[in-house]
């Protein structure tokens, strides 16, 4: 079978279990409804376009009066209207659709910078926070949090511009004479991460009645989702899957060694630059939305890599769809109890025992 194939199969077949497994997330919860109304419910609030018009209009200027303008209407049809309980579409539509849409886009970004970072480090313990790009999200939410006076531009927009400061200071840092070596960067990384975990800590102390926020913050949360977080972080993780689908050949040639790689051709510097920038973008965009929610890019592309082999071209695809289901089904775990959890616990708790495996059973201490 080549590797195209392989590639349809491996994603036709994780697409189909995700659309499974989110209808059933979807048709869990304190009130239980019927999968197949579930798949009814979404079906009715589809819609397509059907027409785009454009008319004439004006606006209004301060300074300039009415200005002439024009004015693009799309209309849109409804193709479905199953006969469905007004409060079971509300409950489907506006509640739960949107909660796991987010944890399929979240799963899928971070599994696809998780993919990039074991093979950017050649190193299977690593994940997309490995230099800091989680730590300097909780860094500016939390400062966001116990002083919204002095930050004022908002919890995402503050976690997502720490997150970006701090890879890009991470890169520096290791950066010499126009090379980053792997491991400086690596080590950086782990020095910006405790250094800013004891920053957080402080901020914790002086939180206050914040400090309850900031901890659900920290721990990783699906539960206020809604639509407008998923069109902030899709459009994002699609265009970093893109960009580094496009150098899924690239990092495999790294994986033979940077003096390899630049004897086939491969320029190794300016390949690892965008490799690094486009994965800390995809982070710290659902980081921003979500919270740290671990090792996601950790289980996901290991468990991958083991079924279908270490060629990025196959296994890019399938480790992104595969995160979308596994972050999907912890969230529908996390709300099972009598108490719903932070899916960031729940994350944890199935990664930690996998950490401890992987160290048991695997060679991963070189780098």
């Amino acid at each position: 079978m080549d590797r195209w194939t392989r590639t349809a199969a491996w994603s036709a077949g994780l697409a189909a279990l995700l659309a499974v497994v989110s209808v059933v997330a979807i048709a869990h919860g304190s009130v239980a409804i019927d999968p197949l109304t579930v798949a009814k419910a979404l079906c009715n609030a589809l819609v397509v376009p059907v027409g785009v018009s454009v008319e004439a209009a004006a606006v209004r200027l301060p300074s300039a009066g009415q200005v002439p303008w024009l004015a693009v209407r799309v209309e849109f049809l409804a193709p479905f209207s199953f006969p469905v309980a007004r409060s079971d579409q509300v409950i489907v539509t506006r509640l739960r659709a949107p909660r796991v849409a987010l944890a399929a886009v979240v799963g899928f970004a971070l599994a696809t910078a998780g993919t990039v970072m074991q093979g950017f480090f050649r190193n299977p313990m690593a994940d997309p926070s490995i230099i800091g790009v989680s730590a300097g999200a909780a860094a500016g939410a939390v400062a966001s949090i116990v002083f919204p006076g002095v930050v004022p531009m908002g919890l995402q927009g503050t976690a997502f511009l720490g997150a970006l400061v701090v890879a890009f200071g991470v890169y520096l840092i290791a950066t010499e004479r126009g090379r980053t070596p792997v491991a400086t960067l690596l080590l950086a990384g782990v020095a910006v991460q405790t250094f800013l975990g004891a920053l957080v800590s402080y901020m914790l102390l002086l939180a206050g009645d914040s400090l309850e926020r900031a901890l659900y913050w920290l721990m990783g949360h699906l539960s206020a989702a809604s639509w407008g977080d998923v069109a902030a972080t899709l459009p994002p993780a699609l265009v970093g899957f893109a960009v580094l689908a496009a150098y899924a050949r690239d990092l495999n040639v790294l994986l033979l060694g940077e003096e390899e790689a630049r004897a086939l051709g491969v320029d190794a510097e300016r390949t690892k630059r965008i490799l690094l920038a486009v994965s800390s973008l995809v982070t710290a965009g659902t980081v921003a939305v979500a919270g740290v929610i671990g090792f996601v890019g950790l289980i996901v592309p290991h468990v991958v890599r083991l079924l279908v082999g270490p060629d990025h071209r196959i296994l890019l695809p399938t480790s992104a769809l595969a995160g979308a289901v596994f972050l999907v089904a912890t969230d529908a775990v996390a709300r099972s109890g009598p108490a719903e959890l932070p899916v960031g616990i729940v994350t944890a708790a199935l990664g930690a025992p996998f950490f401890l495996y992987l160290l048991r059973k695997r060679e991963v201490h070189a780098l």
